[in-house]
């Protein structure tokens, strides 16, 4: 039986898009074909327009405390308590019903113990997804499966996955559905950070995703700041351009100082960035040896003999792509090299306590990929490198968690930046639209989710690696 190809590179392959694609009609073509806008999708730190919608089931209480803290005000539809209920014909309460736009639905499911319970998420779900504005957002807070002696609500809590998967595929206009698991040690300080990046427009192109939050020390104050890494110091590899340039951007907008980081070959470009920022530069080929030293050694050269690192982004990377059987050594290595080996590398040297290292309490960010995650034909060296770098993620950060380190990763999918802008346009199209959101995302898209994960009040976020790819169907 042959191989089946993947439905994305039947389309994106056939004669007659590659022709048309490489054409100077495309965009025309596209038209007729009668391929539609994309929405804008509301982005950096603004939150919905219409009010946020606080929905509980049972006693739950951390999504209102959180919110509480947070100082964002909410409505209330029907709470599923027996001295809260509009109870209809059928016995069962009424789902709410609004007479306007919605900016957001915040599902509180963190008192779910029975699979009956899974109506009043049905209730409460249905007439909200009509009612969201563009860009709006539902946010679905749980406990994590694994955190329940019972075996009834630890399997349904799973099932909260394929929901929230769902939901997130079923909504339009750049509307977005994700989905919290909390410990029930996770304290409304630590959750802040997440719940407020959700409702933001800074989580613009993560959709459909699930991930946790465990319990930390975060204080009320800096659970709700604008500027968290004010006085601290972060190291940007990569940052001349593109996601790297915007990476750095983002953090230095949030009160970061920044060391960019990129191979002499940008030292222009990198400049350009860093001095824009106020930040500085190194020039720096990461797959050196003692990479990590001159790094630490920078800093110290820089910033005083008791500096050190608050984060670590390691975002440099680099493709080689060829068909498996037409890969040779050199570029299988030079690949695993610099998206891989090299940050082992950097993290060893960069962990050892070193004036100019990082920081207990500090934070490392690599980022992966939905190639890494799903694979990608074309990509076999690119595909295990960022694979390795979600293990890398797994693995590490229990070994910091003493250290009060977090390690985290993202995954980016479809990005527009300057190479995918050279993929023919109808190609393009369809690699754009082949998610719930219906386009590519933005390099500051994946800086903005990179300075939600590294923020101090993150802290309860670890060993998790958050996809910035608006639900691609690869890997869904």
């Amino acid at each position: 039986m042959p191989a089946k190809r993947d439905p994305l590179e039947v389309i994106a392959t056939t004669p007659l898009v590659r022709a048309v694609a490489s054409s100077p009609i495309g965009r025309s073509v596209a038209t007729k074909l009668g391929v539609p806008p994309a929405v804008e999708l509301r982005r950096g730190r603004t939150l919905p327009k219409g009010p946020v919608v606080l929905a509980a089931l049972h006693d739950a209480m951390i999504a209102a405390r959180t919110l509480a803290l947070l100082r964002v005000d909410v409505i209330r539809p029907v709470v599923d308590t027996p001295d809260a209920r509009t109870v209809g014909e059928s016995g069962r309460p009424v789902p709410p019903g609004y007479d306007s736009r919605i900016g957001a639905l915040v599902l509180d499911l963190t008192g779910l113990r029975t699979v009956d319970d899974l109506e009043f998420a049905r209730g409460v779900l249905r007439p909200a997804v009509r009612s969201l504005e563009p860009s709006g957002r539902i946010v679905i807070v749980a406990r994590a499966p694994e955190s329940y002696d019972e075996l009834e609500p630890g399997v349904i809590a799973q099932g909260l996955d394929g929901l929230n998967r769902t939901v997130a595929k079923e909504l339009r206009a750049g509307a977005t559905s994700n989905l919290i698991w909390v410990e029930p040690e996770t304290s409304p300080q630590a959750l802040a950070s997440t719940l407020r990046f959700l409702l933001e427009g800074r989580s613009a192109y993560v959709d459909g995703q699930s991930w946790r939050v465990a319990a930390a020390e975060v204080a009320d104050d800096v659970a709700d700041s604008t500027r968290p890494y004010d006085g601290r110091l972060v190291a940007v590899t990569g940052a001349a351009r593109g996601i790297g340039a915007a990476i750095a951007r983002t953090l230095a907008r949030d009160g970061a100082t920044v060391v960019g980081i990129d191979v002499p070959a940008s030292g222009e470009a990198l400049a350009s960035v860093v001095n824009e920022i106020h930040g500085t530069a190194l020039q720096l080929d990461i797959t050196l040896p003692d990479a990590g030293d001159r790094i630490a050694a920078h800093v110290v050269d820089r910033y005083g003999p008791d500096a050190r690192l608050y984060a670590v982004i390691h975002n440099a990377g680099i493709i080689r792509d060829r068909m498996l059987a037409n890969l040779d050594e050199k570029g299988w290595a030079a690949v695993l090299q610099v998206n891989l080996a090299a940050q082992l590398r950097m993290n060893e040297a960069l962990l050892d306590g070193r004036p100019g290292g990082l920081a207990d309490g500090g934070s490392i960010v690599g980022i992966s990929s939905t190639s890494g995650i799903a694979g990608n034909k074309g990509q076999a060296n690119y595909a295990t490198s960022k694979a390795a770098i979600v293990g890398l993620v797994r693995a590490l950060a229990p070994r910091l968690a003493a250290r009060r380190i977090t390690v985290n990763a993202v995954g980016p999918g479809f990005i527009q930046t300057e190479m995918t802008a050279a993929i023919p346009y109808l190609q393009r199209q369809v690699f754009q639209r082949s998610n719930s959101l219906s386009q590519g995302g933005k390099p500051v898209d994946v800086a903005e989710t990179i300075a939600y994960l590294a923020d101090p009040a993150s802290a309860g976020v670890t060993g998790q690696v958050v996809r910035v790819c608006g639900q691609a169907l690869v890997g869904q």
